[in-house]
């Protein structure tokens, strides 16, 4: 079964807008996690336009009570960033090649030409025993890198697959994608996905075995505006339970 963690950044947005606590950030993770959520994934920037330090301290001491439930932090390794993830130590650390000004991730590493800074960040995160993984494009050739820096896991970027869902390209993206989870398998490397995911879009790309995790945030609360939390959140555990995992 694919673990379903659910980015919770947009309501952190929801709330800063308003200056209080409402709505509270932990207080709908607790909501998602009563309701099923196994995961739940930050991505702090450095100007704290969603997501805080103080967002980030508070889910991980929440969580420490939810055994079940694992906490994903992701974000680009600054020395503050993985400052902090080395203090909170959740279950996985997902890094990204974000700038600081970046609107949302757009692209995955180029492990060849970040390969110095990615071997130090990745060890020190094994020396806490937190799970790793790499932001990713679907390509082949970049993925054989990622052994030689020792990641756990990749994330695979899905803006590609999502942007051509239903087109008539989507069969020879998806495939890319495919190719590249059945070589990241042969390589021994765990497989999460995530970006523009949604209740449409999810089921095609579950028929790729073996994900692992999937990260859904920014449609996930779209789609609970429209529907209600509880019925989006018992339609992507229904997905996520019948996915391809072996």
């Amino acid at each position: 079964m694919t673990v379903l963690s659910v980015n919770v950044n947009k309501i952190a947005l929801l709330r800063n807008s308003r200056g209080r606590d409402f709505p509270s950030v932990l207080g709908f993770s607790e909501q998602l996690i009563d309701l099923g959520v196994r995961g739940i994934t930050v991505h702090p920037r450095p100007d704290e336009r969603h997501v805080t330090r103080r967002d980030v301290y508070e889910l991980s001491e929440m969580l420490k009570d939810k055994p079940q439930v694992e906490f994903n932090i992701e974000g680009y390794p600054s020395a503050d960033f993985i400052k902090m993830v080395l203090q909170v130590c959740p279950d996985q650390c997902t890094l990204v090649p974000d700038s600081p000004d970046q609107l949302t991730s757009d692209h995955g590493w180029d492990l060849v030409e970040n390969r110095a800074t990615l071997l130090r960040v990745l060890s020190e995160l094994r020396e806490k025993d937190i799970r790793s993984s790499l932001f990713l494009d679907p390509d082949p050739q970049m993925l054989e890198q990622v052994p030689s820096v020792g990641a756990d896991r990749i994330e695979l970027y899905t803006e590609d697959y999502a942007s051509h869902f239903a087109s008539s390209e989507q069969d020879a993206v998806f495939e890319r994608y495919r190719i590249t989870a059945q070589r990241a398998e042969q390589l021994g490397i765990g497989l999460n996905a995530g970006h523009d995911l949604d209740l449409q879009n999810l089921p095609k790309f579950l028929e790729i075995p073996n994900i692992l995790e999937v990260s859904i945030g920014h449609a996930l609360i779209v789609e609970s505006l429209q529907l209600g939390v509880a019925e989006v959140i018992s339609r992507y555990l229904a997905i996520v339970d019948g996915s391809g995992i072996k």
